[in-house]
């Protein structure tokens, strides 16, 4: 493979030397204390590889060389035994975060949005997988799963740019095979084209977690009298004098979506979870962490 010019390689570590040395973006600032209220210990992938603890036993196979075979074992047998250990290399994560206009919407007088709280704990989930070894992408940056804080600088950044859209669609571009994903969204767009993105991730063995972020408006519907309801982006309007009388129908379309949404994740292995930005990011993220663990 041949290597870049002697300038363009200097420009390209200058410009990451640069990077680095800037102050920590609030963002990250933010990640890094959120995720200190998650106690990381050494936790095992149970796979097969390379490790220092013991896993199991298999019967030797065509291609296993003699230094694998396990011979004390095998004396006991009429078999050849090979001694596997858990796995405890990286393992990749890919993300996707919403940055569409609806992810904008915020109702609470502190005026944190959808966008600000997915952004964070998207943020911090990267700086616990990375302490733990494990190699983190943004779908959106469409670059490969990476470990560093060169890294987490690309995707603090990448969670700040805002999408034109009004409505997020899930990526799954760079997802590994049998890797594990997190998609992050409100979910109110096109649910069959969640489906279809999941179903292709599920199809390639991926499986990961899918937590729907609320407002606590978007739950309630506290809304009464004369309305006009607008997309954040502007693309859908509807005004009604009657709000209070769309409630309950509201109500119950967003139950049925909230199912449909529990029964994909059910059927594809994934863990789900819905969020509202006036509760803890502690907890939203303790939830996080530990359902990519069970979908290990």
């Amino acid at each position: 493979m041949s290597q870049p010019p002697p300038n363009v390689a200097y420009a390209r570590l200058r410009a990451e030397a640069q990077l680095l040395g800037a102050p920590l973006p609030p963002l990250l600032a933010d990640a890094e204390h959120l995720a200190q209220t998650v106690l990381l210990g050494a936790h095992g992938r149970r796979r097969a590889g390379m490790g220092d603890e013991f896993w199991q036993y298999r019967s030797a196979e065509v291609g296993d060389s003699a230094r694998m075979i396990d011979w004390r074992r095998s004396a006991r047998s009429d078999e050849n035994y090979v001694r596997e250990k858990e796995w405890q290399g990286a393992q990749s994560v890919l993300m996707w975060v919403d940055r569409s206009a609806s992810m904008r919407f915020s109702s609470l007088k502190s005026g944190v949005s959808k966008a600000d709280r997915t952004a964070l704990l998207a943020m911090a989930m990267a700086v616990l997988l990375m302490r733990a070894g494990e190699r983190v992408a943004l779908a959106s940056l469409g670059t490969p799963p990476r470990i560093g804080n060169l890294q987490l600088l690309r995707i603090s950044q990448g969670l700040t740019d805002p999408a034109d859209e009004d409505y997020g669609v899930p990526e799954i571009r760079g997802m590994l095979p049998h890797s594990r994903a997190l998609f992050v969204s409100d979910f109110m767009g096109d649910i069959d084209a969640l489906a279809g993105q999941l179903t292709k991730a599920a199809d390639r063995g991926v499986k990961g977690a899918i937590l729907q972020v609320l407002d606590p408006a978007e739950e309630a519907f506290p809304y009464d009298g004369r309305t006009v309801f607008e997309s954040m982006g502007g693309t859908v309007r509807h005004e009604t004098l009657k709000a209070a009388d769309l409630r309950g129908r509201y109500i119950e379309r967003l139950a049925e979506r909230k199912d449909r949404l529990s029964g994909l994740a059910r059927s594809t292995g994934w863990r789900f979870e819905t969020h509202h930005t006036d509760a803890s990011a502690q907890s939203a993220l303790l939830w996080l962490y530990g359902a990519l663990e069970q979908v290990r």
